[in-house]
């Protein structure tokens, strides 16, 4: 990957596309995760007004002091950057508090997290006139869609949506992301324990990356492993193409109208 070309390439299209909304920069939830600092520092290089959020409910100290450091990183190399914590946890205790009992698991109270922090996220931005910049790379928004539906995946933008994990990670090694989190295992952290992005999906962004690319391969000389990770990539990318897909809209017949 031509790492300058494709890191100029990204941060004009930032510019052109706020250019052309008419406001005045971005605003960018900070996890602790690669692909959220990544993202962070493209739009803080266009020289916009970039806010980055830091939104913790019941968050581990080791994301939130990563996510704290590199925002702090980004707003020393940065004058156009600021930043403010909104901890959301109270709030996230009061709504599950509201919520019948049964529909409390663990599914459906970790995508609310995921919906909280998109309110968050869009309060700043109407009140800032800011674009809600996504985070999330090409596998987990085109290939097994993990993210939540109106949650992380409820933006104005996707930087780098066309990115594999893999390549986000040279971007951010690039850019001289902070290596903590260059070097810390991936997670969505919305389940208040370790669990990480594997052990979720099953298999590794390096496994699912290949998977989406031999999509359409003969599967008869693949390994015990490649057909494993073949039926876990194709069983989420069908699973989740509503997440995909544009919304279902029922058409009238014009004759009925």
């Amino acid at each position: 990957m031509q790492l300058e070309k494709v890191v100029n390439h990204i941060k004009n299209w930032l510019i052109h596309y706020v250019r052309d909304s008419k406001l005045d920069g971005f605003v960018v939830g900070v996890s602790g995760g690669v692909d959220s600092a990544l993202t962070a520092t493209l739009a803080a290089s266009t020289g916009y007004k970039t806010i980055l959020l830091n939104m913790p409910i019941f968050q581990a100290d080791s994301q939130l002091n990563r996510s704290d450091n590199q925002i702090e990183s980004l707003k020393e190399r940065y004058s156009n950057v600021s930043s403010c914590t909104i901890d959301l946890t109270t709030l996230f205790k009061s709504a599950q508090e509201c919520f019948p009992s049964d529909v409390q698991d663990e599914l459906t109270m970790a995508n609310t997290r995921a919906r909280l922090r998109m309110t968050t996220l869009y309060a700043f931005a109407s009140s800032n006139r800011l674009l809600v910049t996504g985070t999330g790379n090409k596998i987990e928004d085109f290939g097994v869609g993990f993210y939540t539906k109106y949650g992380d995946g409820g933006v104005d933008i996707s930087p780098i949506a066309d990115l594999l994990k893999s390549e986000v990670f040279q971007l951010a090694e690039y850019l001289n992301v902070n290596k903590e989190i260059l070097t810390a295992q991936p997670t969505d952290g919305l389940w208040g324990d370790n669990r990480s992005d594997e052990d979720q999906l099953g298999a590794t962004y390096s496994e699912l990356e290949w998977a989406m690319q031999n999509s359409h391969s003969d599967r008869t000389f693949f390994s015990l492993r490649q057909r494993e990770v073949m039926e876990i990539y194709t069983r989420l990318n069908k699973v989740n193409q509503h997440k995909m897909l544009p919304i279902p809209v029922c058409e009238i017949p014009e004759d009925f109208k």
